[in-house]
């Protein structure tokens, strides 16, 4: 967890792919089903670094069993959005499941908006990672 947010704080979100497991599950909070694969995940993470402004992390909650959660506040547009990323990390060290969720609800639209311009650019991004 630590190596994830010294990561996002440094806006580092290229960086990001290396501390994910190849099998990572990434669950969207504006996405019915999750995501899977480190090329799609790093993918949806690098387009997040593009679309968030001002981010930062306001708290931490240790957990037990490699499980963790980093709140954060940030803005999409005009939007104002508060979240929380819980993070669950595999013996390796490398994170293999990554649940974001985020209020209120005109901010989880303005994300879903943005991140929707964007998914153009992850899916080839995803495929050239992939090859």
């Amino acid at each position: 967890m630590h190596a994830f947010r010294d990561t996002v704080e440094r806006g580092d979100f290229d960086g990001l792919g290396d501390l994910l497991a190849d099998d990572v599950v990434f669950r969207s909070p504006v996405a019915f089903r999750p995501y899977e694969g480190r090329p799609v995940v790093a993918a949806i993470l690098r387009a997040v670094g593009r679309v968030f402004q001002d981010f930062r992390y306001t708290g931490e909650l240790a957990g037990d069993g490699g499980r963790s959660a980093l709140v954060f506040a940030t803005r999409v547009g005009d939007v104002e959005l508060h979240g929380c990323d819980f993070i669950t990390v595999g013996d390796d060290g490398r994170i293999t499941e990554l649940t974001v969720m985020v209020r209120p609800l005109s901010a989880a639209n303005a994300l879903a908006e943005a991140m929707s311009a964007e998914f153009p650019r992850i899916q080839a991004e995803a495929t050239e990672e992939s090859a």
